[in-house]
């Protein structure tokens, strides 16, 4: 019997190099989440077995084109969802397991493949309605008092500090974005979207880069609504709806 190459070793002369074709650059501003996703494909997909050593930290991040410590994170939330452990001493390197630890990792591990495919068409259907709300927002002339209204949702967001607080603080800073549209109709499928949004969240691992990451798009949208740039609203919201998507899609599966 012909022994099995190892995981990370080359491929034979002639033979596509699937690590090569999933692992690619990233781009600089979303590196974390989409890190995070490519990672989980590769495990997920079997490009990186069960029980196979992933190469080592500076491999990767030069696969990737991302720092060290960006690549640390994005295998800190693998490590968290269960699809990586790290061993020490001789012999020892970050080996896939695929057995989810915490609650919110086998929750999400039970769910069926059609609701997993709903949340994937939900992270569809935001990326169309939640940058369209925002740019509908900043085309609206705001009054103190609604200017204040989202300015406060925004700063809840950041001071929440417990999971759960936080999360109910980021859909009321979403809700809040689209009343100001004035739409019910934008509200009623902001509402929709930031349902299932939660549901997926909470099959997900609470990620201390990801929270702040998402602060900072959180504020580019706010500044750019209430400077009436409709444009950099949209733009700044759909770049924060896409490493949201990034993030769950890579954690989820």
């Amino acid at each position: 019997m012909t022994a099995s190459p190892a995981p990370d070793a080359a491929p034979p002369a002639g033979v596509h190099d699937l690590r090569e074709a999933v692992l690619r650059p990233v781009r600089g501003h979303h590196a974390f989440e989409a890190c995070v996703e490519q990672l989980a494909t590769t495990i997920r997909l079997g490009v990186y077995p069960l029980g196979s050593t992933l190469p080592p930290e500076r491999d990767l991040a030069a696969r990737l084109h991302v720092s060290r410590a960006t690549l640390r994170e994005a295998m800190a939330a693998l490590r968290e969802a269960g699809l990586v452990e790290t061993r020490r001493g001789r012999g020892g390197g970050t080996v896939v397991t695929l057995k989810p630890r915490s609650p919110s990792a086998r929750a999400a591990a039970r769910t069926s493949a059609a609701r997993r495919q709903d949340w994937l068409d939900a992270l569809d259907y935001r990326r169309i309605v939640e940058p369209g709300a925002a740019h509908l927002a900043a085309r609206v002339t705001l009054d103190d008092a609604r200017r204040s209204q989202l300015e406060e949702a925004h700063l809840a967001v950041a001071a929440a500090r417990r999971p759960a607080e936080h999360r109910q603080a980021d859909s009321r800073f979403h809700l809040t974005l689209a009343a100001l549209t004035g739409s019910p109709r934008v509200v009623e499928a902001v509402t929709a979207v930031q349902s299932t949004l939660h549901e997926m969240l909470l099959a997900i691992p609470v990620l201390e880069a990801n929270i702040a990451h998402s602060d900072r798009q959180h504020a580019a949208v706010v500044r750019a609504v209430l400077r009436g740039d409709a444009e950099r609203a949209r733009v700044a919201m759909e770049e924060h709806c896409d490493d949201t998507a990034a993030l769950l899609r890579g954690l989820v599966g």
